[in-house]
């Protein structure tokens, strides 16, 4: 049985100021963490649903042997997009990529992405990324920045209750801020 373990959240945010979206998971799985950058697990979707909602191809995989190229291919598409990318926690008690175990969270401090972008919509890559987001962080940044929110289907192998396909369907949103 996996032990939990502390963690404190190792990546930066993407953004820019000319970000409009805000991309919020809970915690970057261990496999991120090993690879210096988001959602970097090979089976998660999530870095093949978004270039299919622009209608574009990411040449080099999660796994990829050049891990900077894929970082920096990833960083240049979300910019390119306006999208910034972070998480909601900046540390927690987990079992491995488990969000259902996260307890003792501590949220991420969102005032300089919002004061200094033109984000105004925040969507969540999951149940557990906006629960964690209304319980710590709703009642300070929503009213102050005029902030909408929407959850989205996680993009996590686990979830297979969405097919590729209805990911793309439901990550489409994303054209439309």
């Amino acid at each position: 049985m996996e032990k939990s373990s502390f963690v404190t959240h190792p990546l930066a945010p993407v953004w820019s100021p000319e970000s409009t979206v805000l991309l919020l998971g809970t915690m970057p799985s261990p496999a991120s963490r090993q690879f210096g950058f988001y959602y970097m697990h090979p089976q998660n979707r999530f870095w093949r649903v978004l270039p299919a909602v622009f209608e574009e191809k990411l040449s080099l995989a999660n796994n990829s042997p050049d891990t900077q190229s894929a970082i920096t291919e990833r960083k240049d598409f979300l910019l390119r997009h306006n999208l910034a990318l972070w998480d909601v926690l900046a540390s927690c008690q987990i079992k491995g990529a488990a969000d259902s175990s996260i307890k003792k969270e501590i949220p991420n401090d969102f005032t300089e992405i919002f004061a200094k972008s033109k984000i105004r919509h925040v969507f969540f890559t999951g149940k557990t990324a906006m629960a964690l987001w209304k319980n710590h962080c709703t009642d300070i940044y929503e009213k102050k920045f005029g902030l909408s929110c929407t959850c989205l289907p996680s993009t996590s192998p686990a979830n297979a209750r969405f097919t590729m396909e209805k990911l793309v369907e439901e990550y489409k949103i994303l054209l439309s801020c």
